[in-house]
């Protein structure tokens, strides 16, 4: 949330960075009203009780020099009704105060292009150079013909078993993935400094709302009937509020998790996007890097984080390019995102395969995570930041499309292979039991 200081104080440039992000004026313009309105009332308020005040004092003096007080009572019970009727008024303010400020987003960094949606994202840097596959000869394809040519990827069992974007592994698509989880989580715990943390894959309506998603997004999310329970929607949500209401020491700073979780997404609003293949499911796998850090340090914080995710592209070696969101395309609670997009041959375009946000204070008002300075002094929000490192199944897609060979079979990448058993390559077997996929 965004503090009330910053919307009172600096209107301004709260209107300038709404409209940057595409925000309707409206709501922010009711706030200033009831903030206001709220003020006038607190003082009408504070009037009538110190009124109050010297006339209970005057009846006391009354009635111990032994004269009449009625004048007095009836007056401070006037007072009395009157504070009650300007208390009902200044709750029914307050709540639609509260509930205007859960859903105005946070502010965009100054240094976020400014544009109305992805078309004004900026490229910051190009890493890696695309195969020629015109050179060697054949022309790629898209994963979702790699996967079941070789037995590794079904996406109609999926949909037998669930519905449409849901898919089912088989043999060495299965332990790809599931090999992906765990070397990930080794690199950014032995490299990169993380703590590993296996959360709950369940959160609660406070938990959403402590890092943003509800109440504004309450239709993509998944929720469990008859409770206030959500499936996870990416692990930033149960991580991030795993020291909500807390008070951390300075010293502590910075905190760094890393976790994988399933991810449940109803992704309302996409329809007609991305339906073919593994790009856009209702369910996938993330491991996702959390960090909690000193507000003076968080930008600095954004880069290593940022590079820190990088590293499994670079690992894996699959071609990907950094690009900074702009004001219009930023999600909900980021302040600035970079956004790590993956060359995929088979649909010649670079698509998003992570997100590394700094969120300032915003998340850490609304979680209440604090942290107590060195000093002694005064407790101070945190800065929160997260990022994916990455997101599993799409990091599958690119390794399909990146490494496959022109006979259909497609070369694990050597980081792995220690993870695989040294199976080096996925091939198509040459017969299948019964007709169904394959088992690796």
């Amino acid at each position: 949330m965004l503090s009330r200081e910053l919307l009172r104080h600096d209107p301004e440039r709260v209107r300038a960075a709404l409209d940057a992000r595409g925000e309707d004026p409206v709501a922010f313009a009711r706030w200033l009203e009831l903030d206001a309105g709220r003020r006038e009332l607190l003082v009408e308020v504070e009037d009538r009780k110190r009124r109050r005040n010297e006339a209970s004092k005057e009846i006391g003096g009354i009635k111990r020099a032994g004269g009449d007080a009625a004048e007095q009572i009836a007056a401070v019970g006037r007072l009395k009704g009157e504070i009650e009727e300007l208390e009902v008024r200044l709750a029914g303010i307050d709540e639609e105060i509260d509930g205007i400020e859960r859903r105005l987003p946070n502010l965009p960094d100054a240094s976020v292009p400014v544009g109305p949606d992805d078309s004004a994202n900026r490229v910051e840097r190009v890493v890696g150079t695309p195969r020629d596959f015109a050179a060697e000869g054949f022309e790629p394809r898209a994963h979702w013909d790699l996967g079941p040519e070789l037995g590794i990827l079904d996406f109609e069992r999926g949909a037998k078993v669930a519905g449409a974007r849901f898919t089912a592994y088989f043999g060495a698509g299965a332990l790809l993935e599931r090999t992906l989880i765990q070397w990930m989580l080794d690199l950014h715990t032995r490299r990169h400094g993380y703590v590993e943390v296996l959360p709950p894959f369940v959160v609660s309506a406070e938990s959403m709302f402590g890092t943003g998603q509800l109440p504004k997004f309450a239709a993509d999310a998944f929720r469990l009937e008859g409770h206030d329970w959500y499936l996870v929607p990416t692990a930033e949500v149960p991580v991030t509020n795993l020291h909500r209401g807390e008070v951390l020491d300075e010293a502590a700073l910075p905190i760094r998790y890393a976790a994988y979780t399933p991810c449940f997404r109803s992704e309302a609003g996409s329809y007609g996007k991305d339906v073919r293949g593994l790009i856009r499911q209702h369910q996938f796998n993330k491991v996702e890097l959390v960090q909690f850090a000193h507000p003076e340090r968080s930008w600095e914080a954004l880069d290593e984080l940022t590079g820190h995710a990088e590293a499994v592209l670079e690992a894996l070696d699959l071609p990907y390019r950094v690009v900074t969101l702009s004001s219009g395309d930023l999600g909900f609670s980021a302040a600035k995102t970079y956004d790590l997009e993956v060359w995929l041959p088979g649909q010649g375009a670079y698509r998003e395969i992570s997100s590394c946000s700094n969120f300032g204070d915003f998340q850490a008002r609304r979680a209440d995570l604090r942290f107590r300075p060195a000093d002694g002094g005064k407790p101070r929000h945190l800065h929160t930041l997260n990022g994916s490192g990455l997101a599993v199944g799409r990091t599958v897609v690119a390794i399909l499309e990146n490494h496959q060979q022109a006979d259909g079979s497609v070369t694990v990448p050597e980081v792995l292979r220690g993870y695989t058993g040294g199976l080096e390559r996925i091939e198509a077997p040459a017969a299948r039991a019964g007709g169904g996929p394959a088992a690796g």
